[in-house]
C-alpha cells in the first residue's frame, strides 16, 4: 500500500480504490483519451471530499471529479487520484415545487431528477442524449445542453447556487453577486471589465473557454453561472441548487423532410419564432433503413408542447404550414415519438460506424456557430473534410447551430494522427471564422483546449490561466484541461493496443477479425449504465443488479481494453489470465442485450466467450464448466442408458441434490430440473408421420429433446396444422426434398441415422468458453446436416437462445466454413416459419391476455415482430415485458449467481406474471424463463407453441 492509498483510507470514509479493477474502470472517458489514475474514491459527503483534496494537495497529486464518464472531450480522466460521485453523493436532497427548485448531488443522474420532478409536472430543462446515465455534476462541469436548448436553455442557465470545496479546502457557496467568489476573483475581473465585454461571441452555445463574463455587473456578477463549464478544474461541486421549468402536458412531434443536410440547417434558424422545444437535426447516413420517416435525404426533429393533445398538434401544424420542405410528419402517439427519438439519442454511439463500417471518432464533436450561419458553415465543413479525406454524418441541434459528428479519423498510425491535428487547426479556424465556438456542448478537455488561442486570442487565454490560478493556485484540479492544456494528439487511447491483431477464435467480421477492433466499438457513451430498463430493452441486467460499473458492459470493455494494452502503461499486466477481467465477466448474462442495444453492437457475450477460452486454455475449468457447459453430452448418455427416471429419483433426495450441486458448482438455492422420461425424438420415433406441404426440418434442441419434449410435439401439431411437412434430421432422409432448381435429392439414411440426436447448436460450450469443444461440435452438426444443406428446406428452432447460436455463433465460430454460413441462413424462428411458410393459415382465436418476456436472444438476434403479428392473429393482447429472466442458461445455476439471477426477474419478468389478469397466458418461448418462473413465482409459462396447439386440439 502506498502512502497517499494509506492517507487516503486513514481520511475518507468512502471507498478507497488503487486496485487493479478500480484504475482500469476510469482510464477513459466517451473521448479518445487515455490517462491512467494512481486511484479512485467514491466520497459520502463533503467532508470526505475536502479530506481526499487535503490528502492530494500535501503529496502533490491531482485531483479530477468523474461523473458518469461520459464526457466527449477527455476531461473525465486522470492521472492522480479520481473522484468517483456515482456510489454515494447521488441524491435528489430536496425538491420545491413552489419555487421549481431542487437542491441535488453531484453524482444524481439526470433521470432521477426529471423522475421526482415529474409528479409535480415540472423537469429540469437541459437533456444530453445520454440523460439516463449522466449525472449533474457532470452537466454542471461541461455546462451540457441537449435537444430541449432552444426552449430550456444550457445547464447554466438552470442553476442557482453551487456549493463547491476548492482545492486548498475552503467550502464556499457561489450565487449572484460575487457570492461564494474566492479572493482575487472579483479584482481579477474589475481589471479587465472592456476584454470580459468584446471577447466572447455572441451565440447560444458558446461553451469554450471559461465563463469570465458571467461576472460582469450586468450579468449580476454570478458566479455559480461562471463555475458552469469548468470542467472540475477550478473547484469539486458537492451540492447544487438547480432550477426546474413547467413540463408541457402535451407534446407533438413534427418530422420536416428535406433534400439534404445543408437546406434543413438553412430552414433550422427560420423556425425558432415559432417558440418550438426541440429543432434537431440529421440526415439519411444515421437513419435506419426501416425507421418511417417522411420524404427527403435530411429530416429536421421539431417538439411542439401545449396544455392539451390538441393544442400541441396545431403548433407543430402551424409549423409544417411554415416550412418548406418537401414532404413532413406529425406524430402525436408518445410511443411513436420515443421510436424516433431513439434516432436522435443513439446516433452518438451509431455514428461511430461509417456506412461501410469503418470507425468514426469524436474530437470535433459538438462546434457551434450563429444559427443563421449553420448551413454555410456545413458546406464549407464539408468541403474542409473531402480536402483531408475523410468523412463524417453531421448531426445534432440545428436549431442552437450545434453540430455533432464522428470522423472517420486513422488514430492508429503516425500519419493518420499528423493529419488529425492538422484538420483540427483548419476546423477550428473555420469555426472562428464563422463566429463560432469550438465547443458547443461537451466542453474543450483535451480535444479542444490546444486551440483555445485561435478562438480567444493569446491575451483572454492568459485571462483564463490567471483565472485558473485564482481557484486552483496549487494547479492540482484536472491539470491539463482548459489552461495549459496536453496536446491534442497525445494520450490517444488507441496508441496502447496491439498493433497486430490477436490470435482469436470467433472471426469478428464486422471488425476484420481484429479483436481489438472489436474491443475498441465501445466509445463509453454508457447507454448500458441505464439504472432502469425501458420498454424492450435489455442490456444491461448485471449492471441494474449491482450498481457496479464493473458489471456493466463499458465497464466490461474497458477491462477488456486494459488487458489488450497489458504491459503498455496499464494496469491490467496478465493478459488473458488476468482474474480481474474473469471477476468482471463473471456476472455477465450473455444475454446478449448490448449485441442490439448498445449504439455500437458491442457484443459482451461474445467477449465473454472469447476470453474464457483463452483463460482456461491448458488450465481447470470450474465445475460448472463441466455439469452444465457439457450439458447435452451427459444428456444424452442419460437417455442412452434410459437412466432419467433414476436421475429423477435421486435429485428428488435432498442430501444427494444438495452433494451434486455442489460437486456441479450449481448454486444450493436452485432446484435440479426433471428430465423427460421419453424425449422428443422417441416421441418422434413412435408417432406416424403427418402433413403434405412444404417440407420443413424441426431442429431438435437439447432443451427441446430431453428437458421441455412438449414444446416439440405442439409445434409438430402447429406446423402440421399449417400444412406443412416436418422432419427431424436424423429422419428427414425419408423424404425427396427440392434442391431449388427443380431437381430433387434423396437425403442418406445412413449417414443421419449415425448422427441421431447429435445434432447440436453449442450454445452451452460457446457460453463457457469451450470453443475448441465448440468448434469440433459444430462441425459434426454440419457434417450431419449436409444432406439437408443440400435441399431448400428451412430448420425450424424452437429455443430462441439455440435459434440465436445457429445464427450468429456458427458463422462466427466457423467462419472458414461455408457450410455455417448456409445453415445460418436456414434457420426460422416459429413464427417466422408460420409467417414465411403457411402465410394464409390462420391461428386458432384465444382471445386472451398475455404476460411475460420476450426471450433476450430473441430480443438481440432474432427480432419478434413475426411473433407479435402471430400473437394478434390468435387474439392474445397485450404485451411482454423486455429486460432478461436471469437465469440465462447456466448463468443462474452456477454457484454465486443466484442473487443477482434472481435481481434480474424482479426487474421486469416476475412483476409483469404477478400483475397479469387470472385469465392471461404466461407466455415463455426459452426453457430458461420458464424455469426462472417456476423455480422463483411458482408460473408455469408455455411456449407459443403449446398455447396454440392445446387450442387446436380443444377444437372438434
Amino acid at each position: 500500500m502506498t502512502d497517499l492509498e494509506a492517507d487516503l483510507r486513514k481520511a475518507v470514509r468512502g471507498e478507497v480504490g488503487f486496485d487493479v479493477t478500480s484504475r482500469a474502470l476510469v482510464t477513459m472517458d466517451a473521448s479518445n483519451y487515455r490517462r491512467v489514475p494512481l486511484g479512485v474514491v467514491a466520497p459520502r459527503d463533503a467532508d470526505d471530499v475536502a479530506a481526499v483534496l487535503e490528502v492530494c494537495r500535501g503529496h502533490g497529486v491531482p485531483v479530477v471529479p468523474r461523473g458518469g464518464g461520459t464526457s466527449i472531450a477527455g476531461q473525465a480522466t486522470g492521472t492522480g487520484v479520481v473522484l468517483d460521485f456515482t456510489r454515494h453523493m447521488n441524491r435528489v436532497l430536496a425538491l420545491d415545487p413552489e419555487a421549481r427548485t431542487a437542491v441535488v448531488q453531484p453524482g444524481l443522474v439526470l433521470d432521477r431528477l426529471q423522475d421526482a420532478a415529474a409528479p409535480h409536472g415540472l423537469r429540469f430543462g437541459p437533456d444530453p442524449s445520454t440523460h439516463s446515465r449522466c449525472t449533474l455534476g457532470g452537466m454542471i462541469g461541461n455546462n451540457s445542453c441537449g435537444s430541449h436548448s432552444v426552449a430550456w436553455g444550457t445547464t447554466a442557465d438552470s442553476v442557482s447556487e453551487l456549493d463547491v470545496v476548492t482545492v486548498r479546502g475552503a467550502r464556499l457557496r457561489l450565487g449572484r453577486g460575487w457570492a461564494g467568489a474566492p479572493a482575487g476573483l472579483r479584482e481579477l475581473v474589475d481589471g479587465e471589465l472592456a476584454r470580459l465585454r468584446t471577447g466572447f461571441p455572441e451565440l447560444p452555445r458558446r461553451i469554450s473557454g471559461y465563463a469570465l463574463d458571467a461576472l460582469l455587473p450586468e450579468h449580476r456578477a454570478d458566479v455559480a453561472r461562471s463555475f458552469c463549464g469548468s470542467e472540475g478544474t477550478l473547484g469539486v461541486l458537492t451540492e447544487a441548487v438547480v432550477r426546474l421549468v413547467e413540463a408541457p402536458r402535451a407534446r407533438t412531434l413534427a418530422v420536416l423532410g428535406y433534400a439534404d443536410e445543408g437546406a434543413a440547417a438553412d430552414a433550422a434558424a427560420g423556425l425558432l419564432v415559432h417558440r418550438p422545444l426541440t429543432v434537431e437535426g440529421m440526415a439519411a447516413d444515421l437513419v435506419p433503413s426501416a425507421a418511417v420517416l417522411p420524404r427527403g435525404g435530411a429530416w429536421l426533429f421539431v417538439e411542439t408542447g401545449g396544455s392539451s393533445e390538441s393544442e400541441a398538434r396545431a403548433r407543430a401544424e402551424e409549423i409544417v404550414r411554415a416550412a418548406d420542405v418537401l414532404d413532413a410528419l406529425v406524430v402525436t402517439d408518445p410511443a411513436g415519438q420515443r421510436a424516433l427519438w431513439r434516432i436522435r439519442e443513439d446516433a452518438s454511439g451509431t455514428a461511430t460506424r461509417m456506412p461501410d463500417g469503418s470507425e468514426a471518432w469524436p474530437g470535433w464533436e459538438d462546434c457551434a456557430v450563429p444559427p443563421q450561419r449553420l448551413g454555410a458553415y456545413l458546406r464549407d465543413f464539408r468541403g474542409l473534410l473531402v480536402s483531408h479525406g475523410l468523412r463524417g454524418t453531421p448531426y445534432g441541434h440545428f436549431g442552437d447551430g450545434c453540430i455533432h459528428v464522428r470522423i472517420d479519423f486513422d488514430l492508429l498510425t503516425r500519419a493518420g494522427i499528423t493529419r488529425f491535428r492538422r484538420f483540427s487547426e483548419e476546423l477550428a479556424d473555420l469555426v472562428t471564422a464563422h463566429g463560432g465556438s469550438l465547443s458547443g456542448e461537451h466542453g474543450d478537455g483535451q480535444a479542444r483546449a490546444e486551440l483555445l488561442p485561435r478562438m480567444y486570442g493569446d491575451e483572454m487565454v492568459a485571462l483564463f490561466e490567471r483565472a485558473k490560478a485564482v481557484w486552483d493556485p496549487d494547479d492540482l484540479l484536472n491539470p491539463g484541461m482548459l489552461v495549459r492544456p496536453a496536446p491534442l494528439d497525445t494520450n490517444l487511447r488507441f496508441s496502447v493496443l496491439p498493433r497486430e491483431p490477436v490470435e482469436v477464435a470467433f472471426g469478428y467480421p464486422a471488425d476484420g477479425g481484429d479483436f481489438s477492433a472489436a474491443v475498441r466499438r465501445c466509445v463509453g457513451v454508457a447507454k448500458c449504465r441505464t439504472t432502469s430498463a425501458t420498454g424492450s430493452a435489455v442490456m444491461c441486467p448485471s449492471f441494474r443488479a449491482t450498481g457496479e460499473e464493473a458489471h456493466s458492459t463499458r465497464g466490461r470493455a474497458r477491462l477488456l481494453h486494459e488487458m489488450l494494452a497489458g504491459e503498455a502503461g496499464g494496469p491490467v499486466t496478465d493478459g488473458w489470465r488476468s482474474e480481474e477481467v474473469r471477476e468482471a465477466l463473471d456476472l455477465c448474462l450473455s444475454c446478449k442485450g448490448c449485441r442490439s442495444d448498445c449504439p455500437v453492437g458491442v457484443d459482451m457475450a461474445t467477449y465473454k466467450a472469447e476470453f474464457l477460452h483463452h483463460h482456461y486454455a491448458g488450465r481447470r475449468r470450474p465445475a460448472a464448466h463441466h455439469s452444465m457447459g457439457r450439458l447435452p453430452q451427459w444428456l444424452r448418455r442419460v437417455d442412452r442408458l434410459r437412466l432419467a427416471p433414476l436421475v429423477n429419483a435421486l435429485a428428488a433426495v435432498r442430501p444427494l441434490a444438495a452433494v451434486a450441486k455442489r460437486l456441479g458448482g450449481i448454486a444450493a438455492e436452485r432446484r435440479i430440473p426433471k428430465l423427460a422420461t421419453e424425449t422428443f425424438s422417441r416421441w418422434w420415433d413412435r408417432r406416424k408421420a403427418g402433413g403434405t406441404g412444404d417440407l420443413v426440418v424441426l431442429w431438435p434442441d437439447t432443451f427441446t429433446e430431453h428437458l421441455s419434449p412438449s414444446v416439440g410435439r405442439a409445434a409438430v401439431r402447429v406446423l402440421e396444422a399449417a400444412g406443412l411437412r416436418v422432419a427431424l434430421p436424423p429422419t428427414v432422409h425419408l423424404e425427396q426434398a427440392p434442391v431449388g432448381d427443380g431437381r430433387t435429392v434423396a437425403l442418406d439414411p445412413v449417414s443421419l441415422l449415425r448422427g441421431r440426436g447429435r445434432v447440436c447448436c453449442g450454445l452451452t460450450y460457446v457460453s463457457t468458453g469451450q470453443l475448441d469443444r465448440a468448434r469440433t461440435v459444430l462441425r459434426r452438426t454440419l457434417d450431419l446436416m449436409a444432406p439437408v444443406l443440400e435441399t431448400s428446406a428451412p430448420v425450424v428452432v424452437l429455443e430462441p437462445s439455440c435459434a440465436a447460436a445457429l445464427r450468429t455463433d456458427l458463422p462466427e465460430l466457423l467462419h472458414d466454413d461455408p457450410r455455417a454460413a448456409r445453415l445460418a441462413s436456414r434457420v426460422l424462428t416459429f413464427a417466422e416459419a408460420l409467417e414465411q411458410l403457411a402465410p394464409g393459415w390462420r391461428p386458432p382465436a384465444l382471445n386472451r391476455p398475455v404476460a411475460g418476456q420476450t426471450h433476450c436472444h430473441q430480443h438481440a438476434v432474432l427480432g419478434d415482430a413475426p411473433d407479435r403479428r402471430l400473437r394478434e392473429a390468435a387474439g392474445l393482447t397485450g404485451d411482454l415485458a423486455g429486460g432478461c429472466c436471469g437465469l440465462a442458461g447456466n448463468f443462474g445455476f452456477e454457484k454465486g449467481h443466484f442473487e443477482v439471477s434472481r435481481a434480474c426477474a424482479e426487474e421486469q419478468l416476475l412483476p409483469s406474471v404477478r400483475q397479469a389478469p387470472e385469465d392471461a397466458v404466461v407466455l415463455a418461448d426459452g426453457y430458461s424463463c420458464r424455469t426462472q418462473l417456476e423455480q422463483l413465482a411458482g408460473a408455469r409459462g408455455r411456449h407459443l407453441a403449446e398455447v396454440l396447439a392445446e387450442e387446436l386440439d380443444r377444437r372438434p
